[in-house]
Parts: structure tokens; C-alpha cells; sequence
């Protein structure tokens, strides 16, 4: 994938309010957090939650991992950095 269409992948990512919702929960609560937790606090189904989550797993913001009947997310710390370094290119400036 050419460097434009990996940095219009995260843009389109981060586009939706709820997904920015949901980076913002994790990143408050700094660790996992269940699906029933983040549901809750967004006034939302859980079944939007994981929808939402499949994105941001399949783009790399995020990790999973099942704990008992329970899906736990928390931030894909190697995936960010990559981002972090896509985005510092396009605007040529550090992101701290």
C-alpha cells in the first residue's frame, strides 16, 4: 500500500465520532477495557461497540483478548507508533 493510501486509511479510521469516542475511553482509563464497559459509557449496543472495535483492530489501533465470556480492548501500542511516524511524515513535523 502506497504511503497516501495507508494515511487516508487512518483518516478514514478516525473519522467517525464513535471510534474517537472509544480511543478516548481506552486512552482515559489507561488499560482494557470490556465491551460491556464501553457500551455502557457511550450509550450504545454492544453489538455497535464491536463493530466499531473490528475496525480499529483491522487497522491496527487496537488489540483484543477474550478473558472468560468477555472481549477486552486496549491500544496496539507497535500500530500507533507506525501511525505516529506516517503522520509526522505527511505534515513534517514531530507529534508528540
Amino acid at each position: 500500500m502506497y504511503k497516501e493510501e495507508q494515511t487516508a486509511e487512518i483518516f478514514k479510521v478516525l473519522s467517525d465520532p464513535t471510534r474517537l469516542r472509544l480511543l478516548k475511553l481506552l486512552r482515559l482509563h489507561d488499560g482494557a477495557l470490556c465491551v460491556n464497559a464501553l457500551a455502557f459509557h457511550l450509550k450504545i449496543s454492544q453489538s455497535a461497540v464491536s463493530q466499531h472495535f473490528r475496525v480499529l483492530r483491522q487497522a491496527g489501533f487496537v488489540t483484543s483478548e477474550r478473558i472468560g465470556p468477555f472481549v477486552h480492548y486496549s491500544f496496539n501500542k507497535e500500530g500507533l507508533k507506525n501511525y505516529k511516524s506516517i503522520l509526522k511524515d505527511v505534515f513534517e513535523e514531530d507529534i508528540s
